[in-house]
């Protein structure tokens, strides 16, 4: 029997308070969509149809690397309906997955298992929980069979002290859902068709369901307000770091790391406060990551250190390295082994060579810097004239000299020495000293004069 999985993402979430439909809304730097059609994506369904209240064009574009059937819910009349919308798509002989497009953490293993324990009738999501006041509470029989969901309103006081909820994950087989769906209605206080009514029928047809409880209530959490997102955004970093943790890398404090992409490590890492990693992230061994640093799509080596307050992207990183503090390391740069790059020095599309220092205070776009070459303070390489950008070559034991002005396209040769203060907009031969600036004026009592005006 082939599987294929209903996710409900219809609804924009007026509790949001935003103009963007709830489903798209980031959990750990993707939309919460985006998550789940991952997740039932290691299924391997035959197919995904998504139920949406959005027929946007842009939207579903977002999602082209996954195989979708789109079913358009113009009118929202509850989760019994949404699925309605989508049973005519699906072949008679096949496993419906229910899911829902606004639980982002729910875990590849949970679905399995409410897929394998399926057999022939119900299989449905529960979850013990801390606070059930609200949710749909799990009546089961003497022999652990689920006998009805009751919601909160019609709680009897012998019922209070039930703990287990309907998380709404299910699944059936398409034959059950052509039955009993038809047959619900939505005679309710809310004028909706409840999936939860399914559950009801189908007990009362002497149909099985089995409930499946979660090991860990949280991967449960739906969003329906900015804060229940940011509720579920913490549960999703927790998890981050404790699997960082398991690789092997220290982190001062795991409430203050955020990872919003794809990080592999080596041995002894070190994260400290406020750290940031983004898209996909390679640390070689003994990698220090200081606070309040950023990275974006980064490889770095063994041994090297990226200092506090440093914003690296879209850049690969040698070994033995130092970075910052207080630098920036923008898309498209490498550094090869033993660079070093101080505080509020940028390096931008640019590759430096073994061994380059750049200390302090420089801007280098553009270029090639050939290995040991010394960047003096303040000097910059001076990559665009107004409407071309253009690079600057500069070979191996150069000194540049503080203060100076790299005018590209320029080339330096190896062995070359710029003094402190010029302004380079010629070529420069191997082994050179090039000195250019105005003549120094002593002009006596001038002092005086200046500070009298």
């Amino acid at each position: 029997m082939q599987l294929e999985v209903i996710v409900l993402a219809a609804g924009q979430g007026t509790r949001m308070k935003s103009r963007i439909p709830k489903v798209l809304h980031s959990v750990g730097g993707k939309p919460m969509l985006e998550r789940v059609l991952g997740t039932v994506s290691s299924l391997l369904p035959a197919r995904v149809h998504v139920v949406t209240s959005d027929d946007d064009e842009e939207i579903q574009s977002r999602f082209e690397q996954f195989d979708i059937d789109w079913v358009y819910q113009e009118e929202q009349l509850g989760t019994g309906h949404a699925v309605l919308q989508a049973l005519p798509l699906l072949e008679a002989n096949s496993q419906a997955l229910v899911v829902y497009g606004d639980c982002p953490l729910v875990k590849p293993d949970t679905l399995k298992r409410c897929v394998a324990e399926n057999h022939g009738g119900i299989a449905l999501i529960t979850a013990v929980v801390p606070d059930p006041f609200g949710l749909g509470r799990i009546i089961r029989d003497t022999t652990g069979q689920v006998e009805a969901i009751v919601e909160q309103a019609d709680i009897s006081p012998e019922q209070c002290g039930i703990d287990e909820i309907n998380t709404g994950i299910l699944s059936t087989s398409a034959e059950l859902l052509g039955e009993y769906l038809p047959q619900l209605n939505d005679n309710n206080a809310q004028g909706e068709i409840y999936l939860t009514d399914l559950i009801v029928e189908a007990v009362s047809n002497g149909v099985s369901v089995k409930a499946v409880q979660v090991d860990d209530y949280r991967e449960t959490l739906g969003v329906n307000d900015r804060m229940q997102l940011a509720k579920v955004e913490r549960v999703f970093q927790q998890w981050q770091a404790e699997a960082l943790m398991k690789q092997g890398v220290s982190i001062a404090d795991p409430s203050r790391v955020d990872c919003r992409g794809s990080v592999t490590t080596g041995l002894d890492c070190v994260l400290d406060i406020n750290v940031l990693l983004e898209g996909d992230i390679e640390l070689g061994d003994n990698v220090r990551i200081g606070a309040n640093c950023v990275l974006r799509n980064v490889q770095i080596a063994s041994d090297t250190v990226i200092n506090e307050n440093s914003v690296i992207e879209d850049t690969t990183i040698g070994r033995a390295c130092s970075v910052g503090p207080f630098a920036r390391i923008r898309p498209g740069s490498a550094l090869d082994d033993n660079v070093s790059i101080g505080n509020f020095v940028e390096v931008k599309n640019s590759r430096l060579a073994g061994g380059v220092k750049a200390g302090h205070l420089a801007y280098l776009g553009d270029a090639e810097i050939g290995a040991d070459t010394n960047i003096g303070a303040g000097a910059i390489t001076c990559n665009f004239d107004g409407k071309n950008k253009h690079r600057t070559i500069i070979g191996d034991n150069v000194f540049i000299g503080s203060n100076s002005s790299l005018i590209a396209p320029l080339t330096i040769e190896s062995g070359a020495a710029v003094a402190a203060g010029s302004s380079i907009s010629r070529n420069v031969n191997t082994d050179a000293l090039v000195i250019e600036r105005a003549d120094q004026r002593n002009i006596k009592g001038g002092g005086t004069r200046f500070r009298r005006r």
